[in-house]
């Protein structure tokens, strides 16, 4: 493992331990074999730190759903459905509520740090753009209606993406009604008829 995935795996598991407030830099050489100035050789704070953190998490996750649009076989709706599973399912690794709540601190931090905000704009952006294309293929190959609006469209899955996730951390409710919820405007809204029969 390279030395800058163990420092971000560790900032991972360091976050879901003591929370952004009372997170510190020692706190994640803790979870290392590097000492705290090992880290601070590669990381001149831990806003830095935090900041390389946000854009490996951003990474992992449109990997994710961009292999899912990739491998999934079918039509574009098939694969607008994978990318929405892959979204709403976290990776199979360490305690996921855990995991969300640390990611949702970090999400509350960025009306207060630019940097945070600029990279969760830009994971949006890429997640909704990813969403759009998977639409507009929809439209060529006809398995979306033709007067879909694709970027409207992704629009209203990422916000919805994003209201699960808030939901979930904050008052326990499963993912599963959200993804029911867009399932339902897909089909009656987006899909062509005769593709949502398929």
């Amino acid at each position: 493992m390279a030395a800058d995935d163990e420092i971000l795996d560790a900032t991972w598991r360091a976050l879901c331990t003591h929370g952004y407030a009372d997170l510190t830099m020692q706190d994640i050489a803790d979870e290392t074999t590097k000492s705290k100035a090992a880290l601070h050789y590669h990381y001149d704070s831990k806003h830095d730190l935090l900041v390389a953190f946000l854009d490996h998490v951003a990474d992992r996750f449109l990997g994710r759903v961009r292999d899912a649009a990739a491998t999934t076989d079918g039509d574009a709706a098939a694969r607008l459905s994978a990318v929405i599973d892959a979204a709403l399912s976290p990776p199979e690794t360490g305690d996921i509520e855990d995991m969300q709540t640390a990611l949702l601190e970090l999400k509350a931090q960025a009306p207060h740090e630019s940097d945070f905000r600029k990279r969760l704009r830009e994971s949006d952006e890429q997640f909704r753009d990813l969403l759009a294309e998977v639409l507009a293929d929809g439209i060529d190959d006809g398995s979306v209606r033709p007067d879909v609006d694709p970027d409207e469209t992704a629009h209203f899955v990422v916000t919805m993406f994003a209201g699960a996730q808030l939901r979930q951390v904050s008052v326990g409710e499963s993912r599963q009604p959200v993804r029911d919820h867009i399932e339902r405007h897909l089909q009656e809204h987006v899909y062509r008829p005769e593709a949502s029969a398929e």
